[in-house]
């Protein structure tokens, strides 16, 4: 699906927490926000990343007493401006991946600044 990016949006995470199925990860404090981005706690990797992580792709292992990730992530952000176009992937928490059509970079974007291309 086509959007169309109506406020800007720019990641405040310089170096996002990204990981591989399987990684071990310290989980932390849930999102709690005026936005309704349910679902996403505070991460931090082995090698010290940190950022917020989507609830759906994390597990606990009781017998390991561990924290997994289930697939692979990454919460690389994409800065957009009011008027670009981006492709949605795929909606997750109020959040949407997309592929930026003119400078062909991929990140998450807040659902909130896009509204569907008409």
């Amino acid at each position: 699906m086509i959007f169309k990016v109506i406020a800007i949006h720019k990641s405040e995470y310089p170096t996002p927490i990204h990981f591989k199925k399987g990684d071990q990860l310290s989980v932390g404090k849930k999102y709690i926000g005026i936005e309704a981005w349910d679902n996403w706690y505070f991460c931090k990797t082995t090698v010290g990343l940190e950022g917020w992580v989507p609830k759906q792709i994390i597990q606990w292992i009781e017998k390991e007493k561990v924290w997994i990730a289930t697939e692979s992530y990454t919460a690389r952000e994409l800065d957009v401006a009011i008027g670009d176009q981006v492709i949605g992937k795929y909606i997750l928490n109020g959040w949407i991946w997309c592929n930026h059509l003119l400078y062909k970079k991929s990140g998450w974007v807040p659902s909130n600044v896009l509204q569907i291309y008409q």
